[in-house]
């Protein structure tokens, strides 16, 4: 595939998805919530894989894996998310981002949910897909080891999140641990082994994006992207955030976890607060 067949390909894709993005922002409307967008988040991935599927003819066994795997991810963490969001309902997140907006700037619900949640949402999840797009233009070479490592990673990934995810939900339903910290299991090691999973998964999928050439080595950025957004930008900071509000023991298990990577307990990540970069303490 020519760069100018590439562009074209990525660029169909951005507006298929700010399309669908505009559908869910139509139904936000009518709920008066916006929430959802976490849930369909993963699964906008997944159509952006789908439809590139059907308009290239990569390696079929590399394209077979970026597809197949991404949506055991997509439509797992999809349905939990969702599911989650059925039980709860608003996102308190959200709604603060919805009153800030209207509080010091006078925009309409409508105006934030299209600017500040769902265009901004078709944006990211095409950077982050960037590997299940990139990685099926092209033919050759055939799959190899690299490849195949990255799958291996993909499903560690899905299992660790899958595996932390399970455990937060059974630790919530039970009314003896309201206002406890859960530190035990995966969250023992890591605070946020649903992100770290999440990172594994998109950085496996770019292995296997990597082997085509310089085409799959470029989606690099949508691992990185990802990354930088879990550890510096939207995920861990904001969801400590919350949590420490209701949670006074929360600080004393900030400096014995490590942040993102799985650490032996008491060898916590921290971030920097002069450099902003993330290391062992």
């Amino acid at each position: 595939m020519t760069l100018p067949e590439l562009v074209a390909l990525l660029c169909l894709n951005l507006a298929a998805l700010v399309v669908v993005m505009l559908f869910l922002w139509g139904l936000a409307l009518r709920l008066r919530d916006v929430s959802f967008i976490d849930g369909v988040w993963p699964l906008g991935m997944l159509f952006l894989a789908l439809i590139t599927a059907v308009r290239t003819d990569g390696d079929a066994t590399r394209k077979f894996l970026l597809l197949w795997l991404c949506a055991v991810w997509a439509v797992r963490l999809g349905w939990h998310l969702l599911r989650r969001w059925h039980e709860k309902g608003i996102d308190g997140r959200y709604a603060e981002i919805v009153e800030t907006q209207e509080r010091e700037h006078g925009w309409s619900f409508a105006k934030t949910a299209l600017l500040f949640v769902f265009l901004p949402q078709a944006v990211l999840g095409w950077l982050t897909s960037l590997p299940v797009q990139m990685g099926q233009v092209e033919h050759a070479p055939a799959m190899g080891w690299i490849g195949w490592i990255g799958a291996v990673i993909v499903v560690v990934g899905i299992g660790f999140e899958s595996i932390g995810d399970a455990q937060l939900s059974a630790f919530r339903k039970d009314p003896r641990n309201k206002g406890k910290v859960l530190d035990t299991g995966l969250w023992r090691y890591t605070r946020h082994p649903n992100y770290f999973g999440d990172a594994c998964v998109w950085w496996g999928l770019w292995l296997i994006a990597a082997e085509t050439g310089w085409v799959g080595i470029a989606s690099v950025v949508g691992p990185i992207f990802l990354t930088f957004t879990l550890t510096r930008w939207s995920g861990i900071g904001i969801t400590e955030k919350a949590i420490a509000r209701t949670k006074p023991k929360y600080a004393d298990y900030v400096r014995r976890t490590s942040a993102f990577v799985p650490m032996p307990c008491g060898s916590a990540w921290k971030r920097d607060p002069v450099s902003g970069v993330i290391g062992v303490e």
